[in-house]
C-alpha cells in the first residue's frame, strides 16, 4: 500500500505531522508532504479531518519464481581454514536440498584457496562457486557482495545460507539488498513447508521469550543467517568429488571502497565455546567475579574452556566472548556443567542440546534442574573442590 496526499484537499492543519509515528510527514508551502520514511500503516488516512490523505494499491511486480533453483551455502573461510559453521551449514543444507530436489552448492571467495573446494565436496557439496582474486584475499563488504551477487544473478539459487558470524553478519543484509530479497538473521531452525516447498526460517524475537517463524513467498533467493553451533555437522566423506565452477571476477575503480591497511589480532585468551567438548559455565550464583577463578581450575583439570550465563556478562564479571544463550553462543557439548544457574530461558536455549548437563545449585527448585542429566544440591564453593580433590586422586 501507498499513502498519497490530495492537494485540492488538503488545509496545512499538521495533524497528520503530530500523528505519524515515523515522523514521516513534513509541511511544505502548508502542504503535506509524505517522506522516505513512510512504511504505508495508514495512521495519517485515519486522523486527517478533510480526507486529503489516502491509501492507493502499489502495483506490484511478479516475478516467476521457478527459475530459481539449488541450496547455496556461503563456504567462509579466514586465511585458507574453512570455518567450523560451514560444515553445519552443509550438513542443514543437505537435509534441504534432499527435500527440494535440487543441488547443494558451496560458494567460495579468497585467493589461493581452490584446494578448499575438496574439502568442500568432502562434507557434501555438489558443486563449488569459485571466485579467485587479489582483492578477496581478505574480506572486504564490497568485494564479496558484488562477486556472490553477480553470481546470484547469473545462476539464481533458491536459498542462499551463511553463518552468522561477524563476517556473515556483514554479507547477508548487503546481500539482501542488492537481489532485492529479504533475510532472517540467526536462525535456530531451517524447515521446507511440505505444501508449497518455501522454506521456514525460525528466530528467537523479543530476547528469546518466543520463537518466530517467517517465509519469504514472493521474492528470492531465500536467505538466512544460521547461528554457529545450532545445527548438525556435515559427515565428512573423504575422496568424495563434485563440480568447480570458476566465476568471473572484475573490479571496476569505485566498486571497493576500503582497503586492509593491517590486521592487528586481538591479544586476548581466545575463546572457541562452539569447538569446546567440557564447558564449566557459571552465573550470578558464583556471587563475585572471582568465582569464575575457581571454575577455571575445574575446567582446566577437565580439559575444558568456562563460560557465563548473560547476567554474569552484564554484570561485568566475565567478557561477553564467554557467554553462553540466545544472545551469545549457542553450543553442544559432551559435558556442560552449570554452576550458580538458575537457568533461565535464554540461557538453556544456548546449551540444552549438550550430550550432558550437570547443575550445581543452592535452590532445588531452580529451573535448570528440568534440563539437567545430572543435579547438585548445594553450594558451589564446596562442591567444586570436592570434584577437584576427587579428580586429583
Amino acid at each position: 500500500m501507498a499513502v498519497n496526499i490530495v492537494k485540492e484537499k488538503c488545509r496545512g492543519c499538521s495533524i497528520c505531522v503530530k500523528n505519524c509515528p515515523f515522523e514521516a510527514i513534513t509541511m511544505e508551502n502548508k502542504l503535506a508532504v509524505i517522506g522516505s520514511a513512510c512504511t504505508g500503516c495508514g495512521v495519517c488516512v485515519d486522523k486527517c479531518p478533510f480526507k486529503a490523505i489516502e491509501k492507493t494499491e502499489q502495483e506490484k511486480k511478479t516475478e516467476d519464481l521457478s527459475r530459481y533453483q539449488g541450496v547455496w551455502v556461503f563456504a567462509e573461510q579466514r586465511e585458507g581454514k574453512i570455518m567450523p559453521v560451514v560444515a553445519e551449514l552443509l550438513g542443514e543444507g543437505r537435509r534441504l536440498a534432499n527435500e527440494v530436489g535440487c543441488e547443494l552448492c558451496a560458494v567460495l571467495c579468497g585467493f589461493g584457496v581452490e584446494a578448499l573446494a575438496e574439502e568442500l565436496f568432502a562434507f557434501g557439496a555438489d558443486k563449488v562457486y569459485l571466485a579467485e582474486h587479489r582483492e578477496l584475499e581478505n574480506y572486504r563488504t564490497d568485494a564479496y557482495t558484488k562477486v556472490i551477487n553477480d553470481a546470484i544473478e547469473a545462476y539464481r539459487p533458491e536459498i542462499v545460507l551463511l553463518g552468522a558470524t561477524h563476517i556473515g553478519r556483514d554479507l547477508g543484509p548487503c546481500l539482501a539488498v542488492k537481489a532485492g530479497t529479504g533475510l532472517t538473521a540467526d536462525c535456530t531452525r531451517l524447515e521446507i513447508d511440505p505444501e508449497d516447498k518455501k522454506l521456514r526460517q525460525t528466530r528467537p524475537a523479543f530476547g528469546g521469550n518466543l520463537m518466530a517463524t517467517i517465509i519469504c513467498p514472493n521474492h528470492r533467493p531465500q536467505m538466512s543467517t544460521v547461528r554457529p553451533g545450532v545445527m548438525k555437522k556435515a559427515p565428512y566423506e573423504k575422496g568424495r568429488r563434485g563440480e568447480v565452477i570458476r566465476l568471473e571476477v572484475n573490479f571496476r575503480e569505485g566498486d571497493i571502497r576500503t582497503r586492509v591497511l593491517e590486521t592487528v589480532k586481538n591479544i586476548k585468551e581466545r575463546v572457541s565455546l562452539t569447538d569446546a567438548e567440557i564447558i564449566v559455565s557459571g552465573g550470578m550464583g558464583l556471587g563475585k567475579p572471582e568465582g569464575f577463578e575457581l571454575l577455571k581450575l575445574l575446567a582446566d583439570k577437565l580439559g575444558g574452556i568456562i563460560a557465563a550465563s548473560r547476567a554474569a556478562v552484564d554484570a561485568g564479571w566475565i567478557d561477553h566472548a564467554y557467554q553462553v544463550g540466545q544472545t551469545g553462543t549457542t553450543v553442544k557439548p559432551k559435558i556442560y556443567i552449570a554452576c550458580g544457574i538458575s537457568g533461565a530461558i535464554q540461557h538453556v536455549a544456548g546449551m540444552q542440546d549438550s550430550e550432558r548437563i550437570i547443575a550445581i545449585n543452592t535452590n532445588e527448585n531452580a529451573p535448570i534442574f528440568e534440563v539437567a542429566d545430572y543435579g547438585i544440591v548445594g553450594d558451589l564453593y564446596q562442591v567444586i573442590p570436592a570434584l577437584i580433590e576427587e579428580l586429583d586422586k
